[in-house]
């Protein structure tokens, strides 16, 4: 790939003054949930978002404490707005044509400023916050070889140790996200939606942290979180049960399908967290966290509502939890700051919780609806679409360089 230089950015545009006393900002929901130890990350990132001052402002008045992006953020960003035209005018004075070579080096230009914005909340939680997540191109999801490759060279020219790289939690990713996390790399496993694949990640990230160890790295300078979907699970759920009522079913199967409706998502995640929570009582990981591990935490993704006859918050409220992180897209963000229920949601009803989410997924399944065969539709569906997303936010590139260039 060619070479470029950074673009020199326009000055931020400086953001209001923060309260002398906005160390100890006032309480919202934002800030709540970090009691019950969740972090909440912000599902978005943009050029406007980074020299406006608003990340800054999400940083020390609500408590966001991540940020994470994909190829669909970046094409909403790149493609919605002009802000981007003087970077990517200044990109092709020094000669890089491709799209794609334009359009990373926009990235990395944002992840660069998303990670010097969070490095403050990086270092006061000693690393266990203050990422800002890039994914390796999607195109890539079922080459390992190619996946590392571009994980590699992507953290190398960000340059920071805040950084984490998205790689998706296909069959051919899980050997990637060992072997980065034996390198020193940290990783944000993404696209999960399936159990099974969420404990082969978790497994992966413990045989790469232990490989760590083994040549002499320090556990605690590397991280990794597992990022579960969740709203898109209920979305396929109510899309099944949509076509059986046209079949008109019997009562008793109707009334057992509409108790599914917006509940299993939830029941997969605390499903999941109960996994997540066996692993880490296990001596393998007893050992490994005893020399200074950290556990890689459950990240719950896709977290706004899809239906608008559910309450906005839904998939915040519900998963709140010990270790966990929710990536919040930012009208689910708002919502919660002003109408968020703050409990521990996962653990606050010991058992009870996790026999209930097993009751449910055993109905499903009673019911003669395949979830294994939903789960692995939604991963090849999911990959399908950031590659969608990809291929999209590359068009708006050339769109704009061509533009641009007419009119220099």
């Amino acid at each position: 790939m060619a070479s470029w230089e950074p673009t020199p950015l326009a000055a931020p545009r400086v953001a209001p003054p923060l309260p002398e006393d906005s160390r100890f900002p006032m309480s919202n929901p934002l800030i709540e949930v970090q009691q019950h130890g969740q972090s909440l990350w912000y599902d978005y990132i943009s050029r406007d978002l980074l020299l406006s001052g608003e990340l800054r402002r999400l940083v020390e008045e609500d408590g966001v404490r991540g940020v994470t992006s994909n190829p669909a953020i970046f094409e909403k960003a790149i493609a919605g707005s002009s802000d981007y035209d003087p970077a990517i005018r200044g990109l092709v004075s020094q000669g890089l044509s491709d799209a794609q070579e334009i359009y990373e080096a926009l990235a990395i230009q944002d992840i660069q400023l998303g990670c010097d914005v969070m490095r403050p909340v990086f270092e006061a939680s000693a690393g266990a916050d203050g990422f800002v997540s890039l994914e390796v191109s999607p195109h890539l999801a079922y080459q390992t070889d190619a996946t590392l490759e571009e994980a590699r060279r992507l953290w190398s020219a960000v340059g920071r140790p805040n950084l984490m790289i998205k790689v998706p939690a296909t069959t051919e990713g899980l050997p990637a996200i060992e072997e980065l996390i034996a390198e020193g790399i940290n990783v944000n496993a993404t696209l999960l939606f399936a159990v099974g694949y969420y404990e082969g990640v978790h497994h992966a990230y413990q045989r790469g942290v232990a490989r760590y160890l083994e040549a002499g790295g320090n556990p605690a300078e590397v991280s990794s979180v597992a990022s579960f979907f969740v709203s898109r699970i209920d979305a396929m759920i109510e899309k099944r049960v949509a076509a059986e009522f046209e079949e008109s079913p019997e009562p008793d199967r109707k009334a057992r399908l509409e108790a599914l409706l917006s509940k299993v998502a939830i029941a997969n995640a605390v499903d999941a967290y109960a996994s997540f929570q066996r692993d880490l009582a296990t001596p393998e990981w007893k050992d490994l966290a005893s020399q200074g591990a950290r556990p890689q935490r459950v990240l719950w993704a896709s977290t706004g509502t899809k239906n608008p006859d559910l309450p906005p918050t839904l998939y915040v409220d519900e998963l709140i939890g010990p270790d966990t992180v929710n990536t919040v897209p930012a009208a689910t963000f708002e919502a919660f700051k002003t109408g968020g229920t703050v409990e521990d949601a996962l653990c606050g009803r010991g058992e009870a919780t996790l026999s209930e989410a097993r009751a449910l997924m055993s109905s499903v399944e009673d019911l003669g609806i395949s979830f294994r065969e939903i789960t692995d539709d939604l991963l090849v569906r999911g990959c399908q679409l950031f590659c969608d997303a990809f291929d999209q936010v590359l068009g708006a590139v050339s769109e704009k360089r061509d533009a641009l260039a007419k009119d220099a």
